[in-house]
C-alpha cells in the first residue's frame, strides 16, 4: 500500500480511524501546491511547510509516472516532516499538526475533524 511508504519513528502514526477522518475532510480540498517538471525544491518545500503550518490538511498535485509521483511524496513527507494520508493518481493528502491552529486556516477544524 502507498501509505506505508513512510516510515519515521520520530512521529506519531496515523490510525485507520483518523486516516479515514482526514480523507474525508481532504475530499472536498483543491491542491494547494504543484510539484511540476523541475521536481522538489527548496521553494516548493518552503511552500509546503507553510502550507502545512496554517491548514494542518493539505493536497498537493505531483506530475510524472507513478514511481517518480510516489518517490517525490515520499522525500516531500521527509523534509517537511509530515504524515502521507493518501496518494491517489496525481495528487497526495498530507498532514502535518500545527503547534498553534487556527481556527479560520485550519482544514481540520472548519471541517470538524478535531475540535
Amino acid at each position: 500500500m502507498i501509505h506505508t511508504l513512510i516510515k519515521r519513528k520520530n512521529l506519531l502514526a496515523i490510525s485507520t480511524k483518523e486516516k479515514k477522518k482526514f480523507r474525508a475532510a481532504a475530499h472536498h480540498l483543491k491542491p494547494i501546491v504543484t510539484v511540476g517538471d523541475k521536481g522538489l525544491t527548496a521553494n516548493v518545500t518552503t511552500e509546503v511547510n507553510r502550507a502545512l503550518h496554517d491548514h494542518e490538511l493539505i493536497k498537493v498535485r505531483i506530475s510524472g509516472g507513478r514511481e517518480h509521483r510516489q518517490q517525490v511524496v515520499k522525500d516531500l513527507c521527509e523534509k517537511t516532516a509530515s504524515d502521507l494520508v493518501q496518494l491517489v493518481g496525481g495528487v497526495g493528502v498530507i498532514y502535518k499538526p500545527s503547534p498553534t491552529p487556527n481556527a479560520r486556516l485550519s482544514n481540520l477544524i472548519r471541517h470538524e475533524v478535531i475540535g
